[in-house]
């Protein structure tokens, strides 16, 4: 039986990036470069860690933004940090850089050496999406009266 390559879902892929935007938007409000926005993160009273939010680069049509997210368990296991780039004219965020590895291709044979998924770029965006909305969804700012 022979298996198809797979073919990125541009469209899912680019729907994912821009509500990724639009999460980031409402979460980071109007942090310059070189602010941060943390997030206290809960479910059923129990407190998940902080996410971190911090503008790195601000500019008209660009803004790069390291999100991170801290927790009691930071000293066992490597936790999430990725470097987002926003793009303002189109209204879109894209993962660039995922746990210091840089540069996801739209899609991979599989298997590769470093074992990336065919998707990868498309799990990687769909997994900041889930992160992003459960921090709207579930999260409180350490620095603002509340979210939107």
């Amino acid at each position: 039986m022979s298996r198809s390559a797979y073919v990125t879902d541009l469209r899912t892929l680019q729907g994912e990036c821009s509500a990724n935007f639009l999460r980031l938007v409402r979460l980071l409000g109007d942090l310059e470069a070189g602010e941060c926005r943390e997030v206290e993160l809960v479910n059923d009273g129990r407190g998940l860690g902080v996410l971190s939010l911090e503008v790195l680069e601000r500019a008209p049509y660009t803004s790069i933004v390291r999100v991170s997210q801290r927790s009691v368990l930071d000293s066992l296991i490597d936790t999430p940090c990725m470097r987002v780039h926003l793009y303002h004219d189109v209204r879109m965020a894209e993962v660039t850089d995922f746990q210091r590895q840089r540069h996801f291709h739209g899609r991979y044979r599989y298997p590769n050496a470093r074992m990336h998924q065919p998707d990868e770029k498309l799990q990687l965006n769909r997994f900041l999406g889930e992160w992003l909305e459960h921090g709207l969804a579930h999260g409180h700012s350490l620095d603002l009266p509340e979210l939107p």
